[in-house]
Order: structure tokens, then sequence, then C-alpha cells
């Protein structure tokens, strides 16, 4: 029984002595466990504080760019303001322009319809019928007067128009003798003319007349020049030009020999040279001619010119002796009131005096009345 309870007491120690081994291994390994704990610690702390500081300068970053979009903000509005002030103005500006314009063009239109006006006034609708020209003389002109060329023909042509005015119905065109007598009617606001067994009160008017102009026309005709019209556009330029060549060189036909020739398809017309004077004005007398092309036709031929117009003069006024009277009645026949016309305003006690012509029309007619320095003529 000895023997046992020592061997208890031994296996007792021994299972004291492992339990404190293995109590020792563990107490070791939680050690390991909290120092690591501790250095995981330790680690986050060192982390949470370097993400402390990267917060905080995030946080002021964010509030420098917050402090500088509140700058760009301000400065935005400070622009957007400025910018709309400046189209307020450039609108303004747009408008007053425009109304400028409106203003400048009325102007300009106006100015235009005047310029119409005056160039329709100034303007000469006249047939001048054809002249027989008989040659008197001739000098030759030096170099320092005109740039002599013995190919071309000159004449100087003065056109001189007649001062007009229109005479319509119920009117009459008295002109006397004296300056004064004129005036002295001009005076009255009307004169009482008897007609038989009435009285006509007529209205003496000044004369306003249409302006009048005077200007020379400078001619030059080409002695070798001959220009062709009407051709048949039936061939190319440089065949029509071959053509035209071989066709006015003909001298059975009247032509001569050819220096140059020019030809226009879009005008359909042609211009020949030749080398010597004469041919050019023989053909131009013919008036046509007839070219060989892919058959014989017949062209019109004419003379090369060229004018200028010089010394444009321009004449405005009225008479002195003439005047003209208005709202006449037709109470009587045509003839026997102008004789009545005329027995009133010879009368000094009228203040009349003596008249060179006296014209009336009858109502429903028009006249148109020419002046010249001494006399005036009127015609249909």
């Amino acid at each position: 029984m000895a023997d046992i309870s020592v061997k208890d007491k031994m296996d007792g120690d021994m299972t004291e002595e492992r339990q404190l081994e293995e109590a020792k291994k563990e107490l070791e390994t939680w050690k390991n466990k909290v120092e690591k704990a501790d250095d995981t610690k330790s680690k986050l702390l060192l982390e949470k504080l370097e993400e402390d500081d990267i917060k905080l300068k995030a946080q002021q970053e964010m509030l420098a760019c917050v402090n500088k979009q509140d700058e760009c903000q301000k400065a935005f509005t400070q622009s957007m303001s400025k910018v709309k002030d400046e189209f307020l103005k450039l609108a303004k500006r747009k408008q007053d322009l425009l109304e400028k314009l409106r203003r400048v063009q009325a102007e300009l239109d106006g100015k235009r319809a005047d310029c119409t006006k005056l160039r329709q006034k100034f303007k000469i609708y006249a047939q001048i019928p054809d002249t027989e020209v008989k040659f008197i003389a001739c000098h030759e002109e030096t170099g320092d007067e005109r740039d002599g060329d013995p190919q071309l023909v000159r004449g100087v042509f003065t056109v001189s128009q007649r001062a007009a005015t229109l005479l319509q119905g119920g009117q009459a065109l008295i002109t006397f003798e004296e300056e004064n007598v004129a005036s002295q009617i001009l005076k009255m606001a009307k004169c009482s003319v008897s007609c038989e067994t009435s009285i006509l009160d007529v209205k003496p008017r000044r004369i306003t007349m249409d302006p009048a102009v005077k200007f020379e026309i400078h001619l030059d005709v080409s002695r070798k020049g001959l220009k062709v019209s009407n051709i048949p556009p039936s061939m190319p330029e440089e065949r029509m030009k071959d053509r035209l060549e071989m066709s006015f060189s003909r001298p059975s036909r009247g032509g001569g020999e050819v220096e140059r020739v020019e030809y226009d398809q879009n005008s359909a017309t042609g211009h020949i040279t030749f080398l010597h004077p004469g041919v050019a004005q023989s053909l131009t007398l013919r008036g046509r001619y007839r070219v060989d092309l892919d058959t014989e036709v017949n062209v019109q031929v004419g003379p090369v010119y060229d004018y200028h117009l010089r010394k444009f003069q321009t004449f405005c006024g009225c008479p002195k002796r003439t005047i003209m009277l208005v709202d006449i009645e037709d109470m009587v026949e045509e003839e026997d009131l102008q004789d009545h016309l005329e027995i009133h305003f010879q009368k000094p006690s009228n203040s009349g005096g003596e008249i060179e012509t006296l014209k009336y029309i009858q109502k429903g007619k028009a006249l148109q009345a020419f002046f010249c320095d001494d006399t005036a003529e009127i015609d249909n």
C-alpha cells in the first residue's frame, strides 16, 4: 500500500510539472501574440496619424479650392456683367447704326430720284436728220494741237438746243418789244380783257423754260477700218477669221489687202483693217457685203469711228420780253380771242405796249414753244 501511494504521488507531481510546462508554453504564446498585437496596434496608430495628416492636407486643399472657386465665380460674375453691359452697348450701337443706315438710305433714294429727274430733264430726245456735209477747207494741225493721224477723217459738230417751254390749252404767249412793258404786266394779279359782250380775266405769269444745252461732238472716222455686223455664227472663231479675211481680200467684190481681222462670236461682229486707205470708205457706202462662209451670205458693213463729247454747257433762265397768260376761257373762236388779247395788251392805258408776237391755243391742245435771241418760234 505504501508503494502505491508513493507511485501515485510521483505521477501526480509529474502531471503538475507537465501542466506547468504547458501553461508556460501557452503563456509564452500569448505573450508573443500580445507583442504582435502591440506591434500591429502601433502600426495602426502610425497609419492613423499619417491618414490624419493626409486628411488634414486634403481638407486644406479642398478649402483652398473652395476659396479659389468662390474667387473664380466672383470674377466670372463680374466678367459676365461687363459682357452684358458691352452687349447692351453694342446692341444700342447697332440700333443707332441701323437707324442711321435707314436715314442715309432714304437720303440716297431721294438723291437718286433727283439724279434721275435731272438726267431726264437734261437728256436730249431728238431725231437728228441726215444732213449733207459740204467740205470747205482744211488745215494742218501740229502735234501740240492734236495727235495727227492721216488714217482718220476728223470732224467737229456743234449741237445747240434752243430753250423751250410747253404751251398748254387755255394759255397764251406774248412777246413785247420793250422789256419794261412785260415787267409792268407781270406786276398785275390779273388782267380784265374785253371780249365782245363779256369780260375775260386772265393771269400773267413769268415763264419757266426748260434748260438748254450746247456741246461739241469730235468725231474720228477710220479710213482703213471697217465694222462688220450680223455675221452668222456658223463656224469656230479662227476659221471664221480666215473666211472673213479671204472674202474681204477679193478686189472683184471691192475688197483689198487685209492687214488685220478681229471677230467677236458673242456679238456676231467683226473688225476688218485694210492695208491701204480708201477700201473701207467705198465699202461703207455700200452698206452690205457678200462673204463666203458655209454659203454666201450678206453681212452689214459700216464705218469704224470714235467720238468724244466736249465743251458741254447748260443754259437756263427766263425771257425778259415774253410772258404767259393762263386761265383763259374759250368764250369765242381761237383767232377772235387772240385778236382781243392783242388789242388789250397793245393799249398803254392797260400798261401794255407794242407786241412783237402773240400766240394763243384753245383748251385740249398743246404746243412746244422754242426761244432764240430775238424771236420766238412755236411749232406743233
